[in-house]
């Protein structure tokens, strides 16, 4: 084990941009407060004719048909900058993830119920951004895959483990984990910045990131996103930065 904990377990914290939220020591303890809006506008750069273009292209696309709320992609934060937990450095960036035999490893360290439930419905063969977080310039960087679905997490026996759960036992685990492999980088860098910019948009004209759980429930390290989410953050990546 290369990397022991080396995910945003309790990954709580909200990140460097977002000055409206508190670090958080763990994501239970912390409440899921919405993020506070200066502003209901879209900042200034944002355009609403960007998503109106995508909504028509996905539209002939898909027949005009709308989607389902179904979750059937994810969003992984995990810190590229140093940071030590109990004397154990959980840093571990997409170039980490690279690294590691095969390009895959296990997503431990999740210590939030609710992370949990979204890490156990995640099926094999499903995509997940890979978001660098808790750091100066927060955002996606790059597709993982889900290569193993979920199982126990074996640091929540470790006691050397900044994540060991003395309530735990093995005969039933309360913490669950699964294995990711990395698929590529994103084309470009897409700032949290810049998708928060079409977050405030969509939330005044019903886009698809009206409701994106990156602004409702920032403080999960683990977050499910829709088809059209997924589709409109990818897209991003065609566009030149604002």
């Amino acid at each position: 084990m290369p990397w022991p904990s080396r995910k945003r377990d309790k990954a709580a914290g909200a990140d460097k941009k977002e000055p409206d939220a508190k670090i958080a020591k763990t994501e239970e303890e912390a409440p899921d407060e919405e993020e506070e809006e200066k502003s209901t506008k879209a900042p200034a750069g944002s355009s609403k004719s960007g998503w109106k273009n995508w909504k028509k292209t996905k539209e002939c696309d898909s027949g005009g048909e709308e989607s389902k709320t179904t979750y059937c992609h994810w969003l992984l934060k995990s810190e590229p900058e140093s940071r030590l937990e109990k004397g154990v450095d959980v840093k571990f960036s997409i170039e980490d993830l690279k690294a590691q035999p095969n390009q895959t490893t296990f997503w431990d360290g999740v210590r939030n119920y609710q992370a949990r439930n979204f890490l156990r419905a995640m099926k094999l063969g499903q995509q997940a951004f890979f978001y660098h977080s808790n750091c100066k310039e927060p955002g996606i960087v790059g597709i993982v895959k889900i290569v193993k679905e979920a199982y126990p997490d074996h640091t929540q026996f470790d006691q050397k483990n900044p994540h060991y759960d003395s309530s735990s036992r093995k005969e039933n685990p309360k913490w669950s984990m699964v294995d990711v492999q990395f698929v590529r980088m994103t084309k470009r860098f897409i700032p949290l910045s810049e998708i928060k910019a079409h977050h405030l948009a969509h939330k005044a004209d019903g886009g698809p990131l009206k409701n994106m759980m990156l602004f409702t429930r920032q403080r999960l390290s683990i977050q499910p996103l829709t088809q059209e989410e997924f589709d409109f953050v990818l897209s991003l990546e065609e566009e030149k930065p604002h």
